[in-house]
């Protein structure tokens, strides 16, 4: 019989990650709004780097910052907005400029299967609280503003169709029609960003809209939660988790509770003993930036090493994707997923349903990593020349086979180890998996 939750912390906090979110290892984070119409951030860091410095307000990378960005009053989008559009021009006129017109959510969910993608989360409501969802709250929406379609019900339909599971992000803590700062200068403005028991109640409410429509198999909130609301929390994450029973959360509510952790491109600290997600733009930006060409995005290879080195750590990784405002997704970011997904048809027995093993090493220059299932020991090892070899000390096995056939290797036992040693990678791919039995230990 399913835990039925009560309105308290120390019912909700009984709650167990559930296995799916253990096993599905990788998904997809879309960031989609009326960002992607100005669709512009400067190139301030190089990538990876997200500094929380003073300027950053000033210089932020994230196109879907463009709303603060532009009412900071100085730096490169405030000088981009007010050669393009002038400043007399309202963000909110994007809401009509917003079309959406070439989107087909089914074309999307075809390509997150391809991806070898297990989850999908959609950002239905971002800082400027634009909403992709029918909302009894507001009129500021993409059913009765610019696409005049239900964003996230469409898609959540063709997600699951494809066998994913969906899930939503909101905006908790910060709404910029609702905030009179909507100007950043400090951390202390994240705190003040929405001070009212309006918007608190707001959030809420909006929540609750999301989870009683749409079933959200993850509910990802942003930043925090309103400070006028937290005694609220228990009773909104029962509700959560009483719906949906296969439901998780992240950690962004004010440091009060969680499911599992989030690391954000360097930012975060998750440690293999609790369950932790990555998340990251394929560039620096999470909303689409036409800055940001073939070039400036992480590559295949690169790709595929973060999602092995999250893995081989506990977490998850869920890869951002930022589609143009007609609903196309950018061709550079279609290749990668793509790839991806590709390498793991053949490798991704050593990736979904695997929990961490020993810990990840560097062997002449190479890193390992290694998961396991069950019996078997899974390695993975970076080799696109032949003729890389790595000693594993302290481990043998049974056998060893690699998980792409085309590999050819060469592996001797030694005292205390074994040798393992690339003699032809044909894939195209740098990280190459093998399989460890280690059925006689």
């Amino acid at each position: 019989m399913d835990k039925i939750y009560s309105g308290t912390w120390e019912s909700v906090k009984g709650h167990q990650i559930p296995q799916w979110y253990e096993d599905y290892k990788f998904g997809i984070f879309i960031h989609w709004g009326l960002y992607s119409v100005p669709a512009y951030a400067p190139r301030t860091w190089e990538l990876g780097e997200v500094p929380g410095d003073e300027n950053w307000f000033c210089n932020n990378p994230y196109a879907e910052w463009y709303y603060n960005s532009v009412h900071v009053g100085k730096g490169p989008t405030y000088e981009y907005h007010k050669k393009k559009y002038g400043l007399d021009f309202s963000y909110e006129n994007f809401a009509d400029m917003w079309r959406a017109e070439k989107w087909d959510p089914n074309e999307w969910a075809e390509v997150f299967e391809q991806a070898g993608a297990k989850y999908v989360v959609l950002v239905t409501k971002h800082h400027d609280g634009f909403c992709l969802f029918p909302s009894k709250y507001t009129h500021y929406n993409s059913v009765e503003r610019g696409p005049k379609r239900d964003i996230t019900g469409e898609l959540a339909r063709a997600v699951r169709e494809h066998g994913l599971k969906m899930g939503t992000y909101y905006s908790g803590i910060i709404d910029w029609r609702f905030s009179d700062q909507a100007i950043y200068c400090d951390e202390d403005n994240f705190n003040n960003a929405c001070p009212s028991f309006e918007y608190a109640d707001y959030a809420y409410r909006q929540s609750l809209e999301l989870i009683e429509r749409y079933e959200p198999s993850i509910f990802w909130n942003d930043i925090g939660w309103p400070r006028q609301g937290a005694h609220m929390l228990p009773s909104l994450l029962a509700r959560y988790y009483n719906r949906v029973k296969d439901g998780v959360v992240n950690d962004r509510f004010n440091g009060l509770y969680h499911d599992y952790v989030t690391k954000e491109y360097k930012l975060g600290n998750p440690g293999r003993g609790e369950k932790w997600e990555m998340c990251r733009g394929m560039g620096l930006s999470f909303g689409y930036n036409a800055q940001e060409g073939d070039e400036e995005i992480i590559s295949v290879d690169g790709l595929i090493h973060l999602l092995v080195e999250t893995v081989s750590n506990n977490g998850n990784l869920l890869i951002n994707i930022g589609p143009k405002a007609d609903g196309t997704i950018p061709q550079e970011q279609v290749k990668r997923l793509k790839e991806a997904g590709k390498w793991l048809q053949v490798n991704g027995e050593g990736i979904y349903g695997t929990r961490c093993s020993r810990e990840n090493e560097e062997i002449n220059g190479i890193p390992i990593f290694f998961t396991r299932k069950g019996t078997d020991m899974f390695l993975f090892m970076e080799s696109r020349e032949p003729g890389r070899e790595v000693f594993v000390d302290g481990l043998t096995a049974d056998g060893v086979t690699a998980l792409d056939g085309r590999v050819q290797f060469e592996c001797t036992e030694k005292k205390n180890g074994m040798l393992l040693r690339v003699t032809e990678n044909p894939t195209g791919y740098q990280m190459l998996g093998f399989r460890l039995s280690l059925a006689a230990q």
